[in-house]
C-alpha cells in the first residue's frame, strides 16, 4: 500500500531537513515547509498529504495558527496532524486542535516512526 507524501512544517532548517531525510530513508515521500504559511500555501495549491508533522512554536505563522486555518477549511481539516514542541506548556492547547499525536523535542525517532506508521493516510 502506498501512502501520500508527508508535509513537515518546521522553521528550524536542520530539524526540518533531518526529519525529511529520516522519513525518506524509511520509504516516505516528504515535502518540507519553513512555516505555517508555506504549509498552507502547499495545501491551498492542491497538495493532499497523508500526514502533516507540525512544529507548534515558530515565528511568523506558528503551528497553532496553521492548525486553526486548516480546521476551518473543509477540504483540509481531515488531514491528520502530529504536533511537536520543545515547550511542554504548548501542549495544553495542542490537543483541542485535534492532533492525532504529539512528540517532544528532541524527537525520539522511534516514536516518530511509530506515529507516522499509525496515522499516515494511504493514497
Amino acid at each position: 500500500m502506498s501512502v501520500r507524501p508527508i508535509l513537515v512544517i518546521d522553521d528550524d532548517l536542520n530539524t526540518r531537513e533531518a526529519m525529511g531525510e529520516f522519513l525518506t530513508l524509511h520509504g516516505y515521500s516528504v515535502v518540507l515547509a519553513a512555516d505555517g504559511q508555506e504549509g498552507l500555501t502547499y495545501l491551498r495549491a492542491g497538495m493532499r498529504p497523508g500526514l502533516i508533522i507540525l512544529d507548534l512554536m515558530m515565528p511568523e505563522k506558528n503551528g497553532f495558527q496553521f492548525r486553526v486555518e486548516q480546521c476551518l477549511d473543509p477540504e483540509l481539516e481531515k488531514i491528520p496532524v502530529i504536533v511537536y514542541s520543545g515547550d511542554r506548556e504548548a501542549y495544553a492547547n495542542g490537543f483541542f486542535l485535534g492532533a492525532v499525536a504529539r512528540l517532544d523535542k528532541p524527537i525520539d525517532v522511534s516514536k516518530l516512526l511509530e506515529a507516522v506508521k499509525a496515522h499516515c493516510q494511504p493514497s
